[in-house]
């Protein structure tokens, strides 16, 4: 495992475009920070802060950065699809497989390089959330900072999921925009089809099957906060109300589209004629 990680880290590092697309995808989530320090000035009457309005106090500081860390995911997705379309691009790929690397090992490489990056982002945004809740939260107990911290795990299972997507794409089509642009349609084509689905039967079970659906799958990992932090503000509004939480039949169903995009990619790549 480490031979591959290594050998696919080493062709990333030494593409310039790659490694600066890595350090924008690791400094963005530092941007949450910002998000703490943010003052809005309200039409001259007072000001806003953030930081002050409790909505960074454990444990629901893990749920809030986890989820707007997440929407930077896309600047590695960038690097993904690359990894792939330079293989055939700069015909790597056929002189690793005729220096004896089989055609199930260099898809692993990808994967291992999927995982790796998952879980330095993962270590990176608990540095960063666990900080932000100290200096704002009003809760220091154990018990409250370290609960819920399953939406770390959340996280890093959403972005390895998302990133094996990208993968699948990029070995479809070879080529990086095309990959990225079946990501897009693959989102309208999931609404389309649940649009369909409501008109047939009803929107109850619309969503019960979307719920099935690989980017929706993704997204149910760590739901919007917005409704969480206004249940703290009005806590007698039970219509705002819903759940956040995060579930095992939800880890269940996007690690199981982990699996089959990255047993698609390999089915592709052991079929084509390189």
């Amino acid at each position: 495992m480490l031979r591959l990680l290594n050998l696919e880290l080493q062709k990333l590092l030494l593409n310039r475009t790659s490694k600066i697309l890595i350090f924008t995808s690791f400094i963005l989530p530092f941007f949450v920070i910002l998000l703490s320090s943010l003052k809005i000035n309200v039409f001259g009457f007072f000001t806003l802060e953030l930081g002050e309005l409790g909505i960074f106090n454990f444990p629901i500081v893990w749920h809030l950065t986890t989820f707007f860390a997440s929407q930077f995911k896309f600047f590695f997705a960038i690097v993904v699809v690359s990894m792939i379309g330079n293989e055939y691009s700069n015909k790597t790929l056929k002189q690793n497989l005729i220096d004896g690397l089989s055609k199930k090992e260099f898809i692993l490489s990808k994967f291992y390089t999927i995982v790796f990056f998952s879980l330095v982002s993962t270590v990176l945004i608990s540095f960063i959330t666990f900080c932000i809740g100290m200096y704002y939260s009003s809760y220091t107990e154990a018990s409250i900072v370290f609960s819920q911290t399953e939406f770390l795990l959340a996280y890093c299972i959403k972005l390895i999921t998302f990133f094996s997507m990208c993968l699948f794409f990029g070995m479809l089509v070879k080529k990086s925009a095309f990959a990225l642009a079946f990501i897009f349609i693959l989102f309208i084509v999931e609404w389309i089809l649940f649009g369909l689905i409501t008109w047939q039967f009803n929107a109850k079970i619309a969503s019960s099957i979307q719920n099935f659906f690989p980017i929706q799958s993704m997204y149910n990992l760590i739901e919007q906060p917005f409704q969480r932090i206004a249940m703290t503000k009005f806590p007698n509004k039970i219509d705002l109300s819903y759940d956040y939480a995060v579930h095992w039949y939800e880890i269940a169903i996007t690690l199981s589209w982990t699996v089959i995009f990255v047993f698609l990619s390999y089915k592709l790549l052991k079929k084509r004629d390189l």
